[in-house]
C-alpha cells in the first residue's frame, strides 16, 4: 500500500500534529509489525519537521537497544538511568531537555545535537522502547510535543504486536 504524506502549509507545530495524527493511524492500521511501524512514524516525523534525529531504542534486558530511526548514526546501546534516554525509562515520563549540553549525564551521540524529548511507550505498565528526538537548535520541543508524540506512540502499541 502506498502513502503520502500530506504536510500542511504551515509552521504551526499544532496544526503539524493535528494533520499527522490521522495520517499516523492510517499507516499503521492494519500492520501488527512494531519495528514497521517505529520505522513508518520515524520518517512521517523526520519528513514533516526535518529535526536532526529521531528514533526508537528499545528496551532489552537492563539496556535501550538502537532501533528504526532517521538521522545520522547514533549510539547502539543505552544503560538503564543513563542519559536522556534512559531516564526517561526509569521515571517513566516524557522529559524535554532545552539545551543537552545542561543535562547531567547527557549521552552525546551527535555533537550537532542541542535540544531532545524522550517519550517512553509504556504497555502493561512496563516501558517497551522510548521515541527519542534530537534538533539542532537549542529548546526545540516543548509542551505540544510532550502532548501529541505520546498519541502516536499509542497508535503503535494498541496495533502492533510486540
Amino acid at each position: 500500500m502506498t502513502h503520502h504524506l500530506s504536510r500542511p502549509e504551515t509552521n504551526d507545530k499544532t496544526d503539524l500534529y493535528l494533520s499527522l495524527l490521522p495520517q499516523t493511524e492510517a499507516l499503521i492500521r492494519g500492520e501488527e509489525d512494531l519495528i514497521a511501524n517505529m520505522a513508518n512514524l520515524t520518517a512521517l516525523l523526520k519528513e514533516t519537521f526535518q529535526y536532526l534525529w529521531i528514533g526508537f531504542y528499545l528496551v532489552k534486558g537492563n539496556e535501550l537497544v538502537l532501533g528504526p530511526f532517521q538521522g545520522p548514526v547514533a549510539c547502539t546501546r543505552i544503560a538503564y538511568g543513563k542519559g536522556v534516554c534512559g531516564k526517561s525509562w526509569e521515571k517513566e515520563e516524557i522529559i524535554i531537555v532545552p539545551d543537552v549540553n545542561q543535562f547531567p549525564g547527557h549521552i552525546v551521540c551527535s555533537t550537532e545535537s542541542q535540544s531532545e524529548i524522550v517519550v517512553p511507550g509504556i504497555h502493561h505498565g512496563k516501558v517497551k522502547f522510548v521515541l527519542d528526538m534530537d534538533s539542532r537548535k537549542l529548546d526545540e520541543f516543548d509542551d505540544t510535543d510532550a502532548h501529541y508524540l505520546p498519541m502516536m506512540i499509542e497508535y503503535i502499541l494498541q496495533h502492533s504486536k510486540s
